[in-house]
């Protein structure tokens, strides 16, 4: 493809290792700048997912960004109109969400490992994203106060759970849903309502600081620049703020990583 590969490792992360296979995973490049990493949700967790798995060494992965307002000929050719993010195996690409799940838990080596099952977390983190793009679009109390309630939920479990992640001490295909949208809740809360996870949600702080220090989250997210772009175009937001008026084109990019200085957590 003519378009630029994620730009850590040259593209891969483990190169060089002619006996593990190499999958490639296509997800969408930044609306900025039209090669970075973008935003799209299931292309970060997929993303995570199978670079979990090259750090396990039992693949070699490539990521690679297109851009799907003026996708390449060769994309165009070989995958229609099908946007990222794709997998491509073996030469065999898997095009559907879903498929691309069953296909890294029941064909990639390891993927078994990532994909456990917990009907208790499944049922905790579905629907947050719906709550977040609800008080973004409604910026009204109920909306706000539902957003806030679901995560003082995951917070307790995590009090409840005590272990590094939601499933266990090592990470899920759940951490990888997650976490992405605990991001961005954090940037697109905070640039659009002035919206803060209560320093009080300490388990959710911890849990958030442990994902932070992982490269497979830092690699794969894409930078508030991006977000913050991404709401204002899919959302179609009537902004009032004075911060609207930034041009996040011209801006360089940033990457929210860090929890509030209030918080002491580095040793827990």
């Amino acid at each position: 493809m003519a378009d630029k590969d994620v730009p850590h490792a040259n593209g891969n992360v483990n190169e060089g290792n002619g006996h593990v296979p190499e999958i490639q995973l296509i997800i969408k490049a930044s609306t900025i700048d039209g090669w970075r990493k973008g935003v799209c949700l299931f292309c970060q967790e997929y993303f995570m997912d199978l670079y979990l798995l090259s750090e396990l060494k039992t693949i070699s992965l490539k990521v690679t960004t297109v851009n799907v307002q003026k996708p390449p000929a060769d994309f165009r050719s070989n995958f229609d109109a099908n946007p990222p993010p794709i997998l491509i195996d073996n030469g065999m690409a898997i095009l559907e969400n879903e498929e691309i799940e069953r296909h890294i838990m029941k064909n990639v080596p390891g993927g078994y490992n990532l994909f456990v099952q917990d009907k208790e977390v499944a049922t905790l983190i579905e629907n947050l994203y719906i709550k977040l793009k609800l008080m973004l679009l409604n910026k009204d109390y109920v909306s706000i106060n539902r957003l806030l309630s679901h995560l003082r939920r995951i917070n307790l479990h995590l009090e409840k759970k005590n272990t590094r992640f939601l499933t266990g001490d090592t990470m899920s295909c759940f951490d990888c849903e997650l976490m992405p949208r605990l991001q961005h809740i954090r940037v697109a809360g905070k640039y659009f309502m002035d919206f803060q996870m209560p320093v009080g949600l300490r388990h959710l702080w911890r849990y958030m600081l442990r994902m932070y220090q992982l490269d497979a989250f830092v690699q794969s997210c894409p930078s508030d620049q991006d977000i913050v772009k991404h709401y204002k175009q899919q959302q179609n937001l009537m902004l009032r703020s004075v911060s609207t008026k930034k041009h996040e084109e011209l801006e360089t990019p940033t990457f929210t990583t860090s929890i509030p200085l209030e918080l002491d957590l580095q040793d827990e």
